[in-house]
């Protein structure tokens, strides 16, 4: 297989796409004296998800409440969960969040109170996803191992043929495998592969933080409830697994409405590594939006309903894109490119699922 350096996009685009677009959306923001950067509604959401995260765990701390109340608690902590990492950590990991590096950096830190870690998911999400998109065999978004299978290029198994029932079952346990074994997994992988996002780390000190981050992850969500505030150790494993659950179901959905969906092409690389369009085109083959015109996904998702924009345009925050949105649209239509989007939750959940389904059928053996 061939490794992410010998992977090269195509240089020809005779009508000059990405030039004509980066233009237009460069003079959005200086016909209007904004920065590309978050905003004061960005600053808003990120008090509010953190109160959301973090304010049912003091209350389930501190004060008695019936167990059915506990446990709404810990829905509503796996919903701010699900908020920081979208709307918060996300942006910052960009790079979009602030113009300040120190703030960037330290918002997007917030990733290791989600069970992650910054450097993994800078790797996997900055440079193996939005370099490499739906592109086999290097874009890990699309790898689920033997149990869901994203696309036309991975094997097939007969368990797949279930995959549309039981894979919303698998999305819940996303932030649940950060907090045990996948972190451990990708620092091993990725220090061996040499790959970062920025300056490459020393691993004696990345595995050091991931260990010391873990160790306090633990502490704080387990082993402080229970040896300090005599909480019934059942009582809290159920929460946080209750709590990862809710966070794992809706970032998996929200992730797979994007790229594994009907209209969201699969590519593999020419034999020689070049691929056919070039790395801006090649981004609106490879990714699908959603119900970009409700207010209230443009608001809790962080504009992840936005994926073009944000695969185009990934150091802009999300505040930006529904406004940026008309000019994306426009001018890849103008160009003869596609824009692809589904106008409702609803029918993108459907495509996703009926994608599934596809993909789980048994494929048929050409001679």
């Amino acid at each position: 297989m061939l490794t992410n350096n010998q992977l090269k996009f195509s240089r020809l685009d005779s009508g000059k796409f990405f030039r004509t677009l980066n233009k237009r959306v460069n003079a959005y923001f200086k016909e209007n004296e904004i920065q590309r950067t978050g905003n004061w509604k960005l600053h808003l959401k990120t008090v509010i998800m953190f109160c959301t995260y973090l304010v049912p765990y003091f209350l389930f701390l501190t004060l008695s409440f019936p167990t059915w109340a506990q446990l709404a608690l810990t829905v509503v902590m796996g919903i701010g969960m699900a908020g920081i990492g979208m709307n918060v950590m996300h942006d910052a990991n960009h790079g979009a969040y602030s113009s300040k590096k120190w703030i960037n950096k330290v918002l997007g830190s917030s990733i290791y109170i989600l069970a992650g870690n910054a450097y993994n998911w800078k790797v996997q999400h900055n440079v193996l996803h939005h370099t490499y998109t739906n592109i086999h065999g290097h874009d890990e978004d699309l790898e689920a191992g033997r149990i869901l299978r994203f696309s036309k290029h991975a094997k097939w198994h007969k368990l797949h043929r279930f995959q549309h029932y039981y894979s919303v079952l698998l999305y819940g346990l996303l932030t649940f495998n950060w907090a045990l074994t996948t972190d451990f997994q990708q620092t091993y992988r990725y220090l061996k592969r040499k790959l970062s996002f920025g300056k490459f780390p020393k691993p004696s000190t990345q595995w050091s933080i991931l260990i010391f981050t873990k160790i306090l992850y633990w502490s704080l969500w387990i082993v402080i409830p229970i040896i300090f505030f005599n909480i019934v150790w059942w009582k809290i494993l159920i929460g946080f697994f209750i709590m990862h659950y809710v966070a794992g179901v809706i970032l998996g959905l929200v992730f797979q409405l994007a790229h594994v969906i009907e209209d969201a092409d699969v590519f593999l690389p020419h034999d020689s590594g070049t691929m056919k369009n070039t790395w801006a085109i090649h981004q609106l083959f490879t990714t699908v939006n959603f119900s970009t015109k409700n207010k209230i996904m443009n608001w809790f998702t962080g504009g992840l309903n936005h994926q073009v924009e944000h695969h185009i345009f990934p150091n802009i925050s999300h505040v930006h894109y529904t406004k940026i949105s008309k000019i994306v649209r426009e001018t890849a239509l103008e160009f003869n490119l596609p824009y692809n989007e589904y106008k409702t939750t609803r029918k993108a959940l459907l495509a996703h699922f009926k994608h599934l389904k596809h993909m789980g059928q048994k494929p048929v053996l050409t001679a």
